[in-house]
């Protein structure tokens, strides 16, 4: 019974660090998160944006999260396919609105990309540990910290609170939440954002229970390094973003 036990353990153990070799240092993350608002704010060409996109799916691809890969790329082709419309061929002068909303959802779409790959492959002891190897203070860490454990929190409290109301017939599928918007305000969405204040304190409290906000040295049991490919990374991602503000790409 016990070598059982010990078995699974290491074999739990094998497969968590099979996961973290995947993916990449958590400060890369931070980085490809960084360039991804930056293309935001110099409002890149669609070639940089496509070439851009493409590299920021690579990892997330990398990591295992196939079906997220492939839904953001589903939805970053549709709303590039929507912002190219030609209203004045068409003959639809609404168009217009709508082509500019897929525009300015394109232009978010690698941050969402980023921000969604860092946040689902990246543990909190990882996180900590690279913020502190950056030397980040710990009024930084902290609220970050709780931010990393907050939205898979809420997301786990948002599907209960759905198969509560499922069992009694409220809300039973995607279909109600736009037929029945006050029903679903009442007995969804009120609670859930309720139950989140209570969340984020029980987080914030737990981490500085964890000794977080002690001052001093602190040790971790996470190793992070900065390998080969973190950085061909780096100088990937912003070799597109270089030349597009240069002028090279348009």
């Amino acid at each position: 019974m016990c070598s059982a036990v010990v078995d699974g353990s290491a074999s739990k153990q094998s497969n968590q660090r099979a996961r973290a070799s995947r993916t990449l240092d958590p400060r890369t993350k931070l980085f490809m998160l960084l360039v991804a608002n930056l293309m935001l704010f110099f409002h890149v060409s669609v070639i940089t944006q496509i070439i851009m996109v493409v590299l920021f799916l690579i990892p997330l691809a990398a990591a295992g999260r196939w079906k997220l890969t492939m839904n953001f790329a589903l939805t970053y082709a549709v709303l590039t396919g929507l912002g190219l419309l030609d209203p004045e061929a068409l003959g639809l002068p609404w168009i217009h609105v709508v082509s500019a909303l897929a525009v300015g959802c394109t232009m978010m779409l690698p941050c969402f990309i980023t921000g969604a790959y860092a946040f689902t492959t990246t543990s909190p002891s990882a996180f900590i540990c690279a913020m502190r190897r950056m030397h980040a203070p710990e009024s930084v860490v902290i609220p970050c910290v709780v931010v990393i454990r907050f939205f898979p929190t809420i997301a786990e409290d948002y599907r209960q609170i759905r198969n509560a109301m499922a069992l009694r017939g409220i809300a039973a599928g995607g279909w109600e939440l736009v037929r029945h918007p006050a029903q679903s305000l009442e007995y969804i969405l009120i609670p859930l954002l309720m139950n989140a204040t209570n969340v984020a304190q029980d987080l914030s409290v737990a981490a500085l229970t964890k000794g977080l906000g002690r001052e001093g040295t602190h040790t971790s049991r996470t190793e992070i390094r900065m390998r080969f490919v973190d950085w061909l990374m780096m100088i990937v991602v912003l070799i597109p973003l270089a030349l597009d503000i240069a002028g090279v790409i348009r």
